[in-house]
């Protein structure tokens, strides 16, 4: 993407009133109003409030608002000439139920309060292999104490990769820490019991995947020491 581009997409996600673009001094300064908010002052409801993280082009957060219309949907992610494309389909679209909020994803805790999420999606991942890069893995254990402390009681969170590593060492935590796997596999394409929203929604880098048979897993899992 050219930069006149990226600096076109800046300016018109300026203007979207379905996206959120704090500072990083107003996130952790404490003056974020919509931390403990979000229903109320973001959305105008109290239906349950789903993030997904890392959001990209804002595809899955798009069509989960579509297949789920009494849920609030929030992409996240720092690249917002990314997600600029979920954002414009769903003002296109008039869909009052899902929005995007650029920033940085080691600062969750400070956008949202304790309890505030319903449901959490980590939607293909960097898996940051290099053992240098462990501090960014999305399931590391720092990542995953942010995601209980903001998650409600029974809050469930779902990750879904092509990558084998992320897999295996997200269920290795997750046993390790005696978390409740609620379901695992890793070729959800493969297995005729795969949640529906698992498979019937697809970004477009998973439909390339697939058309090399790239497997996709999926985990779903819950916090026992809420």
């Amino acid at each position: 993407m050219g930069s006149k581009n990226k600096l076109k997409r800046f300016r018109e996600n300026e203007t979207f009133d379905n996206v959120v673009q704090p500072t990083r001094a107003e996130v952790t300064d404490g003056t974020f109003s919509l931390k403990g908010n979000w229903k109320k002052d973001f959305f105008k409801n109290e239906n349950p409030l789903v993030l997904e993280l890392g959001c990209g082009k804002g595809e899955y957060s798009v069509n989960l608002a579509r297949k789920y219309p009494n849920k609030n949907f929030l992409g996240i992610d720092i690249k917002g000439a990314r997600f600029w494309r979920g954002a414009k389909t769903a003002l296109e679209e008039s869909m009052k139920n899902v929005g995007f909020l650029r920033t940085q994803i080691e600062l969750i805790n400070f956008l949202f309060a304790e309890n505030e999420v319903d449901e959490l999606w980590i939607t293909f991942p960097d898996p940051q292999i290099k053992y240098k890069r462990t501090k960014h893995r999305l399931t590391n254990q720092e990542f995953l104490d942010k995601y209980r402390l903001i998650l409600k009681p029974e809050g469930i969170v779902h990750l879904k990769t092509d990558s084998e590593f992320m897999h295996g060492y997200t269920l290795g935590l997750l046993h390790g820490l005696d978390e409740d796997i609620e379901y695992a596999h890793h070729d959800v394409y493969g297995n005729s019991h795969s949640p529906e929203e698992v498979i019937s929604i697809q970004t477009f880098y998973e439909s390339q995947y697939l058309e090399v048979d790239k497997k996709i897993t999926y985990i779903r899992f819950k916090f026992r020491n809420k």
